[in-house]
C-alpha cells in the first residue's frame, strides 16, 4: 500500500556544513537551480511539489510527497553527483526531517530562527524569491503553497511579538558591527573609508550600515552603471549630507584598491575568488577583511596585518547578540510551536469528507429537531414518528446530494482552500471537533515537552 504524501525538508546550513561544503552546494543562477529541479521531478509520481532555497548559508529543498525517507537518500545521492560532492559526505552532513518536524524547520527559517544571524530578515524575501520561482516553474503548486505562506504568518507574529529581528539583523551588520569594534580598537582612526566590493543584497546592507557608522565608502563592481545606481539611490535616501561620502571607483583598480584602506567588504556572486593572496602589498597599518560570499571572495593572504573572517567566522559574534535576547528567543520557538500545531489542524480543517459529514449532521439534527417538535406539540401521531424520520431523511439527503458532489469536487481544485473555508463560514461550522485526528503534533508547547 502506498505510503500517504506528507511534508519532507532537506538541509545544509551553517549548523551542519563547513562553508567549503556549502561553497560547493551553492546554486548561483536560475538555470542551475532549474535544471536540478528537474532532476528532482523526475524521480518522484507527478502530484508531488518542490521548492529549492538556495542562499549564503544554506541549500534546502522542501518537497510535499510519497515515501520520504527513501527519496531523501536518493535526492541527496543526486545533488552530491550534481555539485561534484562525494555522496557519503552529505549523506552525513544533511538534516532530514519528514511531515510535522519539516514543518516546523521551515517555520523555524521563515522566523530567522534558524539564521547565523538569529532573528536575521534576509530569509523571507529568499524565500518568498524561491517559492516564487519554483510555482512560476511548475514546480510546487497547493501543498507547498499551504506552507509557505503559513510560514510566512509564523515568521510575521514572531517580529511581531518579540524584539528578536531588532539591533543586528543580518550577516552583514554583525560584519560591519564586528568592523567597526576592531578598526576602532586598531588606533588608527583617521582613514574612515571602506572598501566595498559588490553591489547584491548583501553588499548593499554592508554600505547602508557603514553609513550608519559614519564611513566613507568606495563602492566597486563589475557592472559600473549597477554601482552608480545603488551609490544614487543611496544617496537620494540618506540626504544630501551623505552624498560625498559613496564613491564609485573601478572594479579593474581593485588590486591597488584593497591596499589603500584599512576595511574591505566583499560580497560578489563570482563562483571563484576575486581576491588573491598576491593582490596583498605591505602597508604600515592594520586591515580588516570581510567576506561575505559564498563561495568566498577571498583566499586569505596569510598576513598578519590581515584579518579576513568570513560568514562562519561571525559566529561567535552572532552568538553573543543572541544571549542578550534569550527570552524573545524561548517565546519566539513557542510561537513557532504554536503555529506547527495549528497548520496541522487547519489542514484537517480543509478535508471535505469531515465538511460533508457535519454538513449532514447538522441537517438531520435539525429535522429530528423539528419531528419531536411536531409530535410534541400533537401535529404529528407518535405512531407515525418513525415513517416520517424516513421522510425527512430522504428530503435532505436529496437536497444536498447536488452540494455534497460540488464540494468533494472542490477538495482536488487548486483554489479549493477559500471556497471551503466560506463553506464552513456560511455553516458556522468552527468546531475543532469536526476534525479528523490524523496528525499528532510533537511541538505541543502545552506539554512538558516544551522547545
Amino acid at each position: 500500500m502506498d505510503q500517504e504524501a506528507s511534508y519532507l525538508a532537506i538541509c545544509f546550513s551553517h549548523k551542519n556544513a563547513e562553508i567549503s561544503l556549502r561553497e560547493k552546494l551553492n546554486f548561483n543562477s536560475e538555470k542551475s537551480i532549474n535544471n536540478f529541479l528537474l532532476t528532482i521531478k523526475s524521480m518522484i509520481s507527478e502530484s508531488s511539489e518542490i521548492i529549492l532555497l538556495s542562499t549564503c548559508n544554506r541549500l534546502e529543498i522542501y518537497l510535499y510527497t510519497k515515501n520520504t525517507p527513501e527519496l531523501a537518500t536518493s535526492i541527496i545521492e543526486k545533488l552530491a553527483l550534481a555539485r561534484n560532492i562525494e555522496n557519503e559526505t552529505l549523506q552525513n552532513v544533511a538534516d532530514t526531517f519528514v511531515d510535522q518536524s519539516a514543518v516546523h524547520h521551515l517555520f523555524c527559517v521563515a522566523s530567522g530562527l534558524d539564521s547565523l544571524v538569529i532573528g536575521e530578515t534576509q530569509i523571507v524575501g529568499q524565500l518568498k524569491q524561491s517559492y516564487k520561482a519554483c510555482f512560476d516553474w511548475g514546480f510546487c503548486g497547493k501543498n507547498l503553497t499551504r506552507l509557505i505562506h503559513f510560514g510566512f504568518k509564523c515568521g510575521a507574529q514572531v517580529r511581531n511579538s518579540t524584539q528578536i529581528s531588532q539591533n543586528a539583523v543580518s550577516v552583514a551588520s554583525v560584519a560591519v558591527k564586528e568592523a567597526n569594534r576592531l578598526f576602532e580598537q586598531s588606533g588608527d582612526n583617521t582613514n574612515r573609508t571602506a572598501l566595498v566590493v559588490g553591489v547584491g543584497e548583501m553588499g548593499r546592507l554592508a554600505v547602508k550600515h557603514l553609513l550608519n557608522y559614519d564611513y566613507e565608502i568606495l563602492l566597486l563592481n563589475r557592472n559600473l552603471q549597477n554601482a552608480h545606481n545603488l551609490a544614487n539611490e543611496l544617496n537620494i535616501h540618506y540626504g544630501a549630507t551623505k552624498t560625498e561620502r559613496i564613491r564609485v571607483g573601478s572594479f579593474s583598480e581593485l588590486p591597488q584598491l584593497l591596499n589603500q584602506y584599512p576595511l574591505l567588504f566583499s560580497a560578489t556572486s563570482a563562483p571563484c575568488v576575486i581576491i588573491e593572496p598576491s593582490m596583498a602589498k605591505k602597508v604600515d597599518f592594520k586591515r580588516f577583511w570581510f567576506d561575505l560570499a559564498v563561495p568566498r571572495d577571498i583566499q586569505d593572504p596569510k598576513d598578519a596585518d590581515i584579518e579576513v573572517f568570513a560568514v562562519d567566522d561571525l559566529q561567535q559574534v552572532a552568538s553573543q547578540n543572541l544571549a542578550h535576547r534569550r527570552r524573545d528567543t524561548t517565546r519566539a520557538y513557542e510561537i513557532v510551536g504554536m503555529h506547527t500545531m495549528d497548520f496541522f489542524k487547519w489542514l484537517q480543517s480543509l478535508g471535505v469528507d469531515p465538511l460533508i459529514k457535519e454538513i449532514r449532521r447538522l441537517a438531520k439534527s435539525a429535522s429530528l429537531k423539528e419531528l419531536e417538535r411536531a409530535i410534541k406539540k400533537g401535529f404529528i401521531p407518535k405512531e407515525y414518528e418513525e415513517n416520517v424520520a424516513k421522510i425527512l431523511h430522504g428530503a435532505f439527503n436529496s437536497f444536498l446530494h447536488k452540494p455534497t458532489l460540488n464540494i468533494k469536487n472542490l477538495g482536488d481544485d487548486e483554489e479549493s482552500d477559500p471556497l471551503i473555508e466560506a463553506v464552513k463560514v456560511v455553516f458556522d461550522l468552527h468546531n475543532e471537533g469536526i476534525l479528523v485526528n490524523r496528525y499528532k503534533c510533537e511541538y505541543d508547547t502545552t506539554s512538558s515537552q516544551r522547545i
